[in-house]
């Protein structure tokens, strides 16, 4: 295979380190953007990528950090500013002349999404479709790392159960590391899927009961699925000090998975890849300390 020179943003993140390792692995040569030069970007370093420090929201950084190499992947947290951001990548992108853009949405991305998140994530799409960089929109259901988040695990190992607004909707939790290996995949052979939006799925589709048993199991205790209302789900995010913006998005996106929006499987991993994704039960067994009190 011949060697790219790629870009990656949020390299220290759930998806962007794994990209960067796979990438490096594959004998691709990496540029890690990076918010701050700490413990998390001196271990990409030490795995040969060449570290980065900057703002995606500086469009002269965004500039630098894009001369010389071939394709990028974007990925930003949930934040106001997504569009600027995407507005400042899409320009740099097509000044360096690249042939990919892999960009980080989400399943929940569209139109009239009442959350202010994921409407913004469809216009970014949108932006970067304008702008004629070529590009590949990746859009996953939740996280398997979703468990992980203290809002959510919290309850889980303190009290034995999972307290969320999510009804009976399902989904196929997907891990970061699944998610890098298609993201490392798009960057390296692009030209089959410019232009394309994938949704991206776990191994199985489970709803909150199922994955309060699949989580009991693994820890060899009883954790049961235990509804709260919109309400109260807000107030127990108000606890964690989380920006409105994010919370806004976390209850609005509960309603989403509550109507159907973050249901399904399908083959695309295995497709892009050659290897399909990890089931829950390994994702687990990957971060047992993450779940161990």
């Amino acid at each position: 295979m011949e060697q790219r020179k790629l870009l990656v943003t949020g390299a220290t993140g759930k998806t962007g380190v794994h990209t960067v390792r796979n990438l490096i692995d594959d004998g691709h040569a990496v540029r890690a953007f990076v918010h701050s030069d700490d413990a998390r970007s001196d271990a990409l370093r030490k795995l040969g990528a060449e570290i980065v420090v900057g703002d995606l929201l500086d469009h002269d950084a965004v500039i630098r950090a894009m001369d010389g190499v071939s394709g990028a992947y974007l990925c930003y947290p949930v934040r106001p500013n997504l569009i600027q951001v995407t507005a400042y990548f899409a320009d740099a992108a097509r000044r360096a002349g690249l042939d990919v853009v892999v960009n980080m949405s989400q399943i929940s991305a569209r139109e009239d999404s009442k959350s202010h998140a994921a409407r913004n994530h469809w216009i970014a799409e949108r932006v970067l479709d304008w702008s004629g960089a070529p590009t590949v929109h990746i859009r996953p259901t939740f996280f398997s790392e979703w468990l992980r988040f203290p809002w959510v695990r919290d309850p889980m190992l303190k009290q034995g159960k999972i307290t969320l607004p999510y009804g009976n909707g399902r989904h196929a939790p997907i891990s970061g590391e699944d998610q890098a290996r298609v993201i490392a995949a798009l960057l390296t052979k692009p030209a089959a899927h410019v232009g394309k939006i994938y949704r991206l799925c776990g191994a199985r589709e489970l709803d909150q009961r199922e994955i309060a048993e699949v989580v009991g199991n693994f820890l060899d205790r009883t954790i049961v699925y235990s509804p709260s209302s919109i309400e109260q789900y807000r107030e127990h995010l108000g606890t964690y000090g989380l920006p409105e913006f994010i919370i806004q998005h976390f209850v609005e996106v509960a309603i989403d998975y509550q109507n159907g929006i973050f249901a399904g499987t399908n083959d695309v991993i295995e497709n892009v890849t050659g290897t399909a994704p990890q089931p829950l039960e390994a994702f687990l067994a990957a971060n047992r300390d993450a779940f161990i009190v």
